[in-house]
């Protein structure tokens, strides 16, 4: 039979004649197959699928040619709706071509791709299991990629979207999450809750999404507790305290799960005893306030749910407990702070001031309040408690004492004294507050009988002292507590003798544990006895003890007191105890000793000692209460010797070493005692010698008293001295931060080889700076030394021009030539509106002199100035 004749667009065209007559020499040339492809891209679709199926038919075997037949045709039915029978030719296309290429994995996926496009449910699952079951495992991961991906779609059955997914989880069980999230979105809650579960107890599972155990554990928790009545098989209660001991940080949302649980399942009164035990398990405040919140709105909404069924309900009908939610829902807000108490307590079970708390909570119900306090005295571990632990003794005792039973209160007591305390202090607070029972309750021998059985030396310590370490129990550390000995002398003043008093304090300084006010106190009780000499000898004891700053109380009492009571009969005695306590106080201690001391001798010596004993304090207090001790120093020397002893004093402040402002204020004085006394030229010498520590920037009321002074004692010429004065230490201040050093000076001096004439002039201008400025160096004053009186006067009258009788000033050849100070201030002073106050000089000013000038007839008509009375004395 003849084959039947090809249309006439199929046949060969003459420009395909060379590729034929090569293929016909070569038809499994697979080169000059893809070569005559290639050059026929641009020819109609039917003829190049001829081409194709001559080709796979030539070779069947070739990957490179079926890929690129397939992948045109698919290109082609791209768009096409999917009831278009090209895509079954397509199929059958595909499925020929996996007769020799069921090997490649590419041309699997993309047929798996094009069955997933045309929705053929059936068909793509038995092509993905054929690809399963051609391809090697190695490349299995490729196919169910695609395979997980179609069973994901909604038009895949449920059923089977999970046999595949479980036989995915034996390819790669690391996915076992992501069959868990499926398993929770199709709703099938056991499963997922099974698989979480076997996920959780695996050490070996690793989450690929990141989650950890802990995660994983709180997911099944709220999976299993939120589907309750869907999940079976699995020991929810179990799982979820399994939780609960596992992660202590997540508690409380546990517990409330675990209710949750119950309450889903119908087990209300279950669920009642769930939340009750997490309540009372819970460590922390946080979790607490989750179980009680969740529990509260539990007891609620069952309470709302009665009240709806009683409204439903007929009158005829059964009526609901509402009456027992509203008390169960009231008894459990009331006991909210007793609960919250408990949370704390197990936080802690050794604080003391939360067992104090939850005592006051039973407030009118003395019955749990003992119930609490026994409870309290056996938690407690006194050597790790929070607090003191003895007052949980102590109340409880009271709290019996309260009620008016005595001898309960007393057990408690003798037990607690038998408490280990870590501090003695706290054994001691015991004894007290027993005594002080005994005392509220009139037994006043009994409580003199407490003090002496606990101040008691045990037997253990008669050989030896213990060191009072932690392993020391504080039984045997106890009759030497000062507070106990504190108390017990406060009772035998109150309640015994004398002779019984002062064996208690005669036994604390034989045990060497008494202090400064515990001496004090003896000498008081002796001395309100009238034995002055036996509380001397207790002040001498308590010296002989202490050391400063711990004895400056014991001393200022003593030397009151002695000087009190004998005044100026045993001075000699009173000398020697101020010498022994002036002789060893530090200079902070120092000043109110040498004040008693000269007071003393004020009032009972002579005057001349106290001003020794003043001098002596300026040099032995601190430089702070110097300046105040010279103040009374100079008030006492003029009250008892007159203003003119005063001066050597105000000279020895002056040259002591002051600070400057100090020595500056103490200069004013000096100068108002000279000016009250008409010693003028005195005066002005302290002014001068004050000018040098007083800038006039900052200080300008120390320079506005001495212009008031020279306006009313002095002449043109003394203020002109005191402007020039003014401006030199004016410019010395402001120089003071820019003076090159002296040892840069040096490099300024002239080497050898130059002129001669040069080097005085340098050197000369280098000295008369130095001499005018003042001297900056570390440590010393910035202001001269303070001279007398006679050798101020001369130095003032120097400074003036006036030397030795003479008028005659010798002449600088170095000196610039500057315009008078007239012509620089730009006139004289009368003119600049400063007028001088002319008066004339009392008599009593001049005194000898003035007598003298008489005698021999020296008469002037106008006033005698400052320089005149110099030149005058210095003749004289």
């Amino acid at each position: 039979m003849a084959a039947p004749e090809l249309p006439a667009d199929l046949l060969p065209a003459e420009e395909d004649l060379l590729y034929e007559e090569e293929i016909l020499r070569d038809p499994f040339s697979l080169k000059l197959w893809w070569r005559y492809l290639q050059a026929r891209k641009d020819a109609p679709a039917r003829k190049r699928r001829l081409l194709f199926e001559r080709a796979i038919k030539a070779l069947p075997g070739s990957y490179k040619l079926w890929h690129a037949y397939l992948s045109e045709r698919k290109a082609a039915m791209r768009g096409q709706p999917l009831a278009h029978p090209g895509y079954e030719a397509l199929n059958n296309t595909f499925e020929r071509a996996l007769v020799t290429m069921h090997k490649m994995p590419r041309i699997w996926l993309d047929y798996l791709g094009l069955l997933l496009e045309q929705r053929r449910i059936t068909r793509a699952r038995h092509t993905f299991d054929r690809a399963l079951c051609s391809l090697p495992v190695t490349q299995h991961d490729r196919v169910w990629e695609l395979y997980v991906r179609f069973i994901r779609q909604d038009a895949v059955p449920v059923e089977t979207a999970l046999r595949v997914y479980r036989r995915y989880l034996k390819f790669d069980p690391t996915q076992a999450e992501d069959f868990i999230t499926f398993l929770q979105e199709k709703g099938h809650w056991q499963e997922a809750a099974v698989r979480l579960a076997d996920c959780v107890n695996d050490p070996d599972f690793q989450s690929v999404k990141g989650k950890t155990k802990h995660q994983l554990w709180l997911e099944l928790c709220d999976l299993v507790t939120k589907h309750a009545q869907q999940v079976t098989g699995l020991k929810v209660d179990a799982i979820i305290r399994g939780g609960i001991r596992r992660f202590t940080d997540e508690v409380g949302r546990l517990w409330t799960s675990l209710a949750d649980f119950y309450i889903r399942k119908g087990l209300f009164e279950r669920a009642r005893d769930v939340y009750e035990e997490g309540m009372a398990s819970v460590l922390t405040v946080r979790d607490f306030s989750l179980v009680f919140d969740a529990y509260s709105q539990f007891e609620e909404s069952m309470l709302a749910a009665k009240m709806e069924a009683q409204e439903d309900l007929e009158p005829e009908g059964e009526s609901p407990d509402v009456d027992l939610r509203i008390a169960r829902l009231e008894a459990l807000m009331e006991r909210r702070p007793e609960l919250v108490s408990s949370v704390l307590l197990r936080q802690n079970p050794h604080n003391v001031h939360e067992w104090h708390k939850r005592v006051k909570l039973f407030a009118g119900d003395p019955t749990r309040q003992i119930l609490t306090y026994t409870e309290a005295v056996k938690t407690v571990d006194p050597l790790k408690a929070l607090g003191k632990p003895h007052t949980l003794w102590v109340d409880f005792a009271k709290l019996y004492e309260k009620h008016g039973d005595l001898p309960n209160a007393r057990v408690i007591l003798d037990k607690a004294t038998q408490v280990g305390y870590k501090a003695v202090e706290d054994l001691a607070a015991v004894w007290c507050e027993w005594a002080e029972m005994e005392i509220r309750a009139q037994n006043f021998k009994q409580a003199l009988a407490l003090c002496r059985r606990a101040t008691q030396q045990p037997p253990e310590t008669l050989g030896r002292l213990p060191d009072g370490g932690a392993d020391v129990p504080v039984q045997l550390r106890l009759y030497k507590s000062l507070k106990l000995w504190s108390f017990y002398c406060d009772l035998e003043e109150s309640l015994g003798d004398l002779a019984s008093t002062r064996r208690v304090y005669e036994r604390i300084l034989e045990l060497r544990i008494a202090t400064p006010q515990i001496i004090i106190n003896y000498a008081a009780l002796l001395e309100e006895a009238k034995y002055f000499e036996d509380a001397f000898q207790v002040y001498e004891r308590g010296i002989a003890v202490f050391k400063y700053p711990h004895v400056k109380d014991i001393w200022t009492t003593y030397l009151t007191k002695f000087v009190a009571r004998y005044g100026g009969k045993k001075l000699e005695r009173a000398r020697d105890l101020f010498e022994q306590a002036v002789e060893k106080a530090p200079p902070d201690a120092a000043l109110p000793l040498y004040l008693a001391y000269a007071k003393l001798e004020e009032d009972y010596g002579l005057a001349r000692h106290a001003m020794a004993v003043y001098e002596r304090a300026v040099k032995a207090v601190a430089d702070t209460a110097r300046m105040q001790v010279y103040e009374i120093y100079i008030a006492r020397a003029a009250e008892f010797f007159g203003a003119t002893r005063t001066r050597d004093i105000y000279e020895a402040a002056i040259e002591s070493g002051l600070p400057d402002k100090d020595v500056k204020a103490m200069c004013l004085k000096y100068a108002a005692l000279e000016k009250k006394l008409q010693e003028i030229d005195r005066a002005r010498a302290i002014y001068v010698h004050a000018s040098q520590l007083a800038d006039p920037r900052t200080d300008p009321a120390f320079w506005q008293e001495w212009n008031d002074f020279e306006v009313q004692y002095g002449n043109e010429d003394t203020f002109r001295e005191m402007l020039r004065i003014k401006r030199s230490v004016s410019a010395s201040y402001s120089q003071m931060h820019f003076r090159i050093p002296e040892h840069l000076l040096v490099k300024n001096q002239p080497v050898e080889g130059q002129e001669a004439a040069a080097r005085p002039a340098v050197d000369g201008m280098a000295a008369l700076e130095q001499q005018a400025q003042p001297s900056t160096s570390p440590g010393v004053s910035r202001a001269p030394q303070f001279v007398s009186s006679a050798r101020a006067t001369a130095e003032m009258a120097q400074a003036m021009g006036v030397d030795g009788g003479t008028t005659e000033v010798p002449l600088n050849p170095d000196e610039i030539e500057l315009k008078d100070e007239d012509e620089e201030e730009g006139g004289s002073d009368e003119e600049d509106g400063v007028h001088l106050a002319q008066k004339e000089v009392p008599a009593s000013v001049y005194g000898e002199l003035a007598d003298k000038a008489k005698k021999q007839g020296e008469t002037r008509e106008e006033p005698v100035g400052a320089l005149e009375r110099i030149k005058r004395q210095r003749r004289q």
